[in-house]
């Protein structure tokens, strides 16, 4: 079932790519929220919170699960079951773990990061392996590994299945833990067919967004073995994300599983038309594998042009969009349709031609 449309009297004027993460509830979310039956999720005793999770850990094909606040919640909690301080992980060089969680796993856990250089937040079985540090007294202990599907700051690419499961299994050979940073699982779902529980089957750790693509005002759930979810509620519980009542958010999630998956494949559609109307753009460039999901990245450099400068100016004709280190970003969510998508490119077009023009004007 397609998303309920909010009333366009009530929607800005702005065109919102900079992230999914500004998605609103719409109003069938809303509803379900206001009717959700709730008790103590502290002690399991939240039913809508309860079934949320059971819906969730049979999704991705895991024993059990635990809703948490956040994300950067999600993967600050699998590194700290488990690792232990002075231990390090391994996750790519564009990694939302490495870029923008406060380096939460050295702050709190005492846990290094060791950052793979990657063309598109991919790296290679071979380049991880290279990376797993033989036993030494003078060196930390490799004890996890992370991959990011899809990949947030490099593109939205999609993860093949068979890299990832070979990139578990050399972890599992040298004892090390395997996690999914599975913000945009869905995404990579919709891209590919492949189910969610086929991407997750091994790993230790996998958790799900709700905040982003489904369209929730708050929340992740995160999943694994039964007894990883009973260390991860000790340490939900200490990090303060445990709650009460939290089955008026759960809901919500119930709801975007019911009313929003089937969403994401339009997301990636727009993406993709998107990327077409841009593709020969003067100035702009991309990585080959680029429009894979719901997330497009390109290169301003040959505008001469920085990119907060080329975001500005696309904002400046109400498109919102991300500038990244000299990256651009923009990503597709249910509050843009087509009509949306299509004004956005016309507007990436038309700046990028109007600082292609600047930049050839001749010196006065």
């Amino acid at each position: 079932m397609a998303p309920q449309r909010r009333p366009e009297a009530s929607l800005p004027v702005t065109i919102d790519l900079y992230s999914d993460t500004q998605t609103r509830p719409t109003p069938g979310m809303r509803e379900a929220m206001a009717r959700a039956v709730v008790g103590d999720e502290q002690s399991d005793s939240d039913p809508t919170t309860r079934a949320l999770c059971d819906r969730v850990a049979a999704l991705l094909g895991q024993e059990d699960g635990v809703f948490m606040p956040s994300g950067t919640m999600c993967n600050l909690v699998s590194i700290l079951v488990q690792t232990r301080a002075g231990d390090e992980i391994v996750v790519d060089d564009q990694s939302h773990i490495y870029n923008t969680e406060a380096a939460g796993s050295a702050a709190i856990g005492g846990v290094s990061v060791k950052a793979l250089p990657t063309p598109a937040g991919l790296y290679t079985p071979e380049a991880f392996a290279a990376a797993i540090r033989p036993p030494a007294r003078t060196a930390p202990r490799t004890a996890l590994v992370s991959i990011e599907q899809t990949t947030s700051f490099s593109g939205g690419s999609v993860w093949a299945l068979a890299d990832m499961r070979a990139i578990r299994d050399i972890a599992r050979a040298h004892g090390l833990k395997a996690h999914i940073d599975g913000a945009r699982l869905l995404n990579a779902v919709a891209a590919t067919g492949i189910a969610a529980k086929d991407y997750a089957q091994g790993f230790d750790s996998v958790w799900l967004d709700l905040s982003k693509g489904l369209g929730c005002p708050v929340g992740a759930v995160l999943c694994g073995s039964r007894d990883f979810v009973v260390e991860a509620w000790r340490w939900k519980y200490r990090l303060g994300g445990a709650m009460r009542q939290s089955g008026v958010i759960a809901a919500a999630g119930l709801y975007a599983l019911d009313h929003h998956v089937a969403q994401l494949s339009t997301d990636n559609a727009h993406i993709r038309l998107i990327h077409d109307a841009i593709a020969d753009a003067p100035g702009l460039s991309f990585d080959p594998s680029a429009g894979q999901s719901n997330i497009l990245c390109f290169g301003v450099s040959g505008l001469g042009v920085t990119a907060p400068a080329f975001a500005e100016a696309c904002l400046a004709h109400d498109v919102r969009i991300r500038a990244i280190g000299s990256q651009i970003r923009v990503t597709t969510h249910l509050d843009v349709d087509r009509a949306g998508a299509e004004r956005a490119a016309e507007v990436i077009r038309a700046v990028a031609e109007a600082f292609a023009e600047r930049r050839a004007a001749p010196v006065r």
